[in-house]
């Protein structure tokens, strides 16, 4: 098992190497992206590019370099002609700068003053709370109301819950936000119609999280829900339960010991892939409800054109899907003890 683990955490690796130094590249043979601000700021942002080796500053002026970029003449008189490095060589700079320093670049025009993995640093942890704070409500009662309806199996209470099911997992999260602020922000005036800032009082920035939270988790729930009934149904009629039921198990036992357990196999995984998938669509929420995460930082940085940040919030989101896979496949193992790589024939 460990070294089936290694494997895997090698594999992720070197998956995420192809799939960055790929970004790299082909954000690279777009356009150079020209800073904004004066001509100081725009200045120090080519002076920052020529230290990590993505762009040249000549005194001469020399075409043979491709296009001009910017042209500078500083307070000494003394002339700055900054052309673009070649992207293979820029590619080779990238690598020994993460490696050697952990600079990823600076921002263009998002926050030209800072590095990308400063701005990412700020915004991550407001993501991850928001979603992980989803996943800890929606998965107990996605669960429960599974659990519920596969108890009463084609009784009114399982048609009730299947039927909402299917009407509450069609609506998608933003039509959702859409309506709950104009209800509860706008109507009613009980929650903050925008993502709470630091100056706000304990109270407010609490109740911030809950429409966000509330339309993330929401979908999760019925995800839950629908597929839990699933494989606790078919598992309840397999033959083994029914020989446990005639051991003298009663019916709860049977369930929590042996049926449960069983059904728990493939939904354990699909909670790692739900957080990822909520992950990724609470971009279009951050962007309604203005909160400053990586998911409506990745949306800016697109409209910005400020492939730095751009290219460290993809990082972000490509680590954490291999990372939740590598996690997926291990907790097979832990979930049914008949599923262990490496063990002997």
């Amino acid at each position: 098992m460990g070294k089936y683990v290694l494997k895997r955490v090698i594999l992720a690796l070197v998956t995420a190497f192809i799939i960055l130094s790929l970004t790299f590249i082909l954000m690279h043979l777009l356009p150079f992206t020209k800073p904004v601000g004066n001509d100081n700021a725009q200045f120090s942002y080519y002076m920052k590019q020529v230290a990590l080796g993505y762009v040249y500053d000549r005194r001469i002026e020399t075409p043979a370099l491709g296009e001009l970029l910017w042209h500078y003449e500083d307070s000494t008189k003394v002339n700055h002609y900054f052309y673009e490095v070649p992207v293979m060589t820029q590619y080779v700079r990238w690598l020994g700068n993460i490696v050697t320093k952990w600079d990823w670049g600076a921002s263009v025009s998002i926050a030209p003053e800072l590095s990308a993995s400063t701005i990412i640093n700020q915004r991550l942890w407001i993501s991850v709370s928001v979603n992980i704070i989803s996943v800890i409500i929606a998965v107990p009662i996605g669960i429960a109301f599974g659990v519920w309806a596969a108890l009463k199996k084609n009784k009114p209470t399982d048609h009730i819950i299947s039927t909402s099911v299917m009407i509450f997992i069609s609506v998608p999260s933003f039509v959702l936000i859409t309506f709950i602020m104009l209800i509860f922000c706008y109507n009613l005036s009980w929650l903050p119609t925008q993502w709470p800032t630091n100056s706000a009082n304990v109270t407010q920035r609490i109740l911030g999280y809950i429409v966000p939270v509330f339309c993330l988790s929401f979908g999760s729930i019925c995800g839950y829900c629908r597929f839990t009934r699933a494989e606790l149904c078919e598992v309840m009629s397999s033959e083994y339960l029914l020989l446990a039921r005639t051991k003298g198990l009663t019916k709860s036992q049977s369930i929590l010991r042996h049926a449960l357990r069983n059904a728990m196999v493939p939904i354990v995984p699909s909670i790692l892939a739900e957080f990822i998938g909520i992950f990724g669509g609470s971009m279009i929420l951050e962007q309604l409800y203005g909160i400053p995460g990586i998911g409506s930082l990745f949306v800016t940085a697109i409209s910005a054109k400020d492939y730095n940040v751009l290219f460290v919030d993809m990082a972000i989101f490509t680590t954490m899907g291999l990372l939740a896979s590598v996690i997926l496949d291990i907790s097979y193992g832990f979930i049914d003890p008949r599923i262990r790589m490496g063990a002997k024939k």
